[in-house]
């Protein structure tokens, strides 16, 4: 993994995760730790009757998703100061078991601070699944150290 700091970012700086395959177990153990049990989720015979004809994946758990798979890039490891906040966060099309996803992030904006230390990057988020289709996509900024803040670190 190679961690990135503030002044290696650029707007328009893109990044690809790897691929994760949503399962079975993924929708059923999120209705358990979530609490939602809605029969969209959770009825098989229900949601045959939908429009998507089958169960939809809850869409708080692509958020969750794209989060591991931020952390799987690496390119935050050593850096990341705290996550400021998901904003204009969209669910374009289902979440559906078997879908294979990855994340497309792209940075939109970079501010730095005004010690020196970190900078706010500006983020956009797209979970993309197998057939091209982005199925959620949003914003999310995130405060960074710049080279100097983690040399402060270190003594």
């Amino acid at each position: 993994m190679t961690t990135y700091y503030f002044e290696d970012f650029k707007v328009g700086q893109v990044f690809e995760s790897g691929g994760r395959t949503i399962t079975e177990t993924d929708l059923t153990f999120f209705s358990m730790l979530s609490g939602d049990w809605n029969p969209l989720h959770a009825d098989a015979e229900f949601a045959k009757s939908t429009r998507f004809g089958q169960r939809v994946v809850h869409g708080v758990l692509g958020i969750a998703v794209s989060t591991g798979m931020l952390h799987e890039l690496g390119i935050f490891h050593d850096s990341v100061v705290a996550m400021l906040g998901f904003r204009n966060w969209n669910f374009l099309a289902p979440l559906l078991v078997n879908d294979t996803i990855h994340l497309k992030l792209t940075i939109t904006a970079l501010e730095p601070g005004k010690s020196g230390n970190s900078g706010k990057l500006g983020r956009r988020f797209q979970l993309i699944n197998q057939k091209g289709d982005v199925v959620q996509e949003g914003e999310s900024d995130v405060l960074v150290l710049t080279r100097q803040g983690a040399d402060a670190r270190k003594q």
